[in-house]
């Protein structure tokens, strides 16, 4: 067996609003021996995403809290460099929920076999991925969609955002995404079809809304929550549909955010508003892999990845989610996919 060492992220403190470098520590310890049912993979991308930071509050919540000075966790993509497992082999490039770390064992549960003939590995993690299911889940089976109807979806720059942006017009509906930069707007009116954005830092979203939703919003498909949802709600259309898939612009805060009373919009609209996370879904896991890739393949979905190199930066990557650094997927690359096998 080599003797490797193994860079590993420990989350030491809970944040208090925004995260910070104080909140982490990167040490460095031996990797385990590998046991009999167990597999080492080698870390090649990992993944940061907006829902780890309730998971750093230490309340639990629809999953189970991090731990204070325990290994963080998250989506990984990495090559399998030794294997004592019978479902898996060395070299096989495969995806789950593993350490911020070089290396990890694990018992292969959760793991998938990533094939890079289909599409990038990357994707994995993104578009084909974690946030692709959310978005593919969430606007089909909460929202379903209608050839002619207008979808509204806020956080449309981001991961999921985009997908389900492109979703929705492959079903031949109008989409209106709301996101925070010119530039982010540019990309998703210019290479993702988007009939019209609004940018919420410089300009007034509930007027905006009104103009470019003449005819209201039958779906609105909710990444942000706060005053941005708020001002949707007045728009909605008779037996409209809300997915809640995501509160990022409260995640930080240190005190709890109060708004309008929306009781009487979901009434009075005969509106269905639901929200789920991306594991209800787990037994159709499958379906939506295979439709995300065929449309990937097909040109219908593209993508876009905002790449910070390094492990030693994967808190950096993790606080620009909130500070709206990224187009698309935020990953870290840990190692180039190539790079030979240490």
């Amino acid at each position: 067996m080599i003797n490797r060492t193994n860079r590993e992220f420990l989350l030491v403190s809970r944040p208090k609003g925004m995260p910070t470098d104080d909140n982490f520590k990167l040490q460095t310890n031996q990797v385990p021996k590998v046991n009999d049912g167990e597999v080492l993979v080698q870390t090649i991308y990992l993944s940061v995403d907006p829902y780890m930071r309730g998971r750093m509050n230490g309340v639990k919540t629809y999953t189970s809290p991090f731990e204070l000075n325990q290994v963080l966790t998250g989506g990984v993509v990495g090559r399998i460099i030794e294997s004592k497992h019978d479902k898996f082999k060395v070299g096989d490039v495969v995806e789950g929920r593993l350490n911020w770390a070089d290396y990890s064992v694990t018992s292969g549960k959760g793991l998938r076999k990533v094939d890079p003939n289909l599409a990038p590995i990357s994707t994995a993690l993104g578009v084909v991925g974690m946030p692709g299911l959310t978005g593919y889940f969430g606007l089909l089976d909460i929202g379903k969609p209608k050839a002619g109807e207008t979808v509204v979806v806020s956080g449309a720059a981001g991961a999921v955002g985009t997908v389900v942006g492109q979703i929705a017009k492959i079903n031949g509906c109008r989409v209106v995404g709301i996101a925070g930069s010119d530039e982010k707007n540019t990309y998703l009116e210019k290479e993702l079809g988007f009939d019209a954005t609004i940018n919420y830092k410089t300009e007034n979203v509930k007027a905006s809304l009104k103009e470019k939703c003449p005819d209201g919003v039958d779906i609105y498909f909710d990444n942000v929550g706060g005053e941005i949802s708020d001002a949707v709600m007045s728009l909605l259309n008779f037996q409209a549909r809300i997915a809640v898939c995501g509160i990022i612009s409260e995640y930080n805060n240190t005190e709890p955010s109060f708004g309008p009373r929306i009781q009487r919009y979901l009434l009075n609209r005969s509106a269905l508003m639901k929200a789920y996370i991306v594991g209800d879904y787990y037994e159709r896991f499958d379906e939506g892999y295979k439709q995300l890739g065929k449309w990937v393949k097909e040109g219908k979905l593209t993508y876009r990845e905002n790449i910070v190199n390094g492990l030693e930066n994967a808190p950096k990557a993790f606080t620009g989610l909130f500070r709206g650094e990224n187009i698309g997927k935020q990953l870290v690359r840990v190692r180039n996919e190539n790079d030979e096998i240490i």
